[in-house]
């Protein structure tokens, strides 16, 4: 079981790890309020996450998205949110300006653009169809996958917070600050884009 928690680690982790609409939107909310004022979103994007994880576990997704209409519709609302955040990103004043009166993306804004998040799907449906946890049990080989995925949602979604408040202290600068808004709204941006190509 040891070798196939590490398989599934090793598949999971560059899949759901890399910058995405969900890791970048963090980072980028992380770099605009800090730690603290971002907890509540990357709590939504991960409850979202573990969400997604849940409905492939069941083989929900393939219920829900029989029904016509519902995966468009899905898929638009998340990447309007996170359009919406690309311009709330690319439009922020320097820090210095800011006083901290800026109200951080919400808990809520986390899970829809999580569970909208076409790029979620298809990892964690890949993850799920080629690793298999504990053979000859799948109950007990979805709840081990469902706990192993959920740690490392925490610490991928933690490292990407992490990252975006490190850039805190150069968006005091208003000049260095638009640079760090731009680029972080283009690639959430560019996430949008891929996502829609996929």
């Amino acid at each position: 079981m040891a070798e196939n928690l590490a398989l599934l680690l090793l598949t999971a982790f560059p899949l759901m790890g890399s910058p995405g609409p969900a890791t970048l939107s963090i980072a980028a909310t992380a770099s605009e309020f800090g730690v603290f004022r971002s907890l509540r979103y990357m709590a939504g994007v991960t409850l979202g996450t573990a969400t997604v994880m849940l409905m492939i576990a069941t083989g929900f997704t393939g219920i829900l998205f029989a029904v016509p209409g519902v995966l468009p519709v899905l898929t638009a609302a998340a990447l309007g949110y996170i359009l919406y955040l690309a311009y709330k990103i690319a439009t922020a004043p320097a820090l210095s300006q800011n006083a901290g009166s800026r109200t951080p993306p919400s808990m809520a804004g986390g899970l829809l653009l999580a569970i909208g998040n076409p790029k979620a799907f298809a990892a964690i449906g890949v993850i799920y169809a080629s690793v298999v946890v504990v053979p000859g049990n799948p109950a007990l080989d979805a709840f081990a996958k469902l706990v192993t995925l959920f740690l490392l949602v925490v610490i991928i979604n933690s490292s990407w917070l992490v990252l975006g408040a490190s850039l805190a202290r150069f968006l005091r600068n208003p000049r260095t600050g638009r640079i760090i808004n731009l680029c972080f709204a283009a690639l959430l941006v560019l996430s949008v884009v891929m996502v829609a190509l996929i």
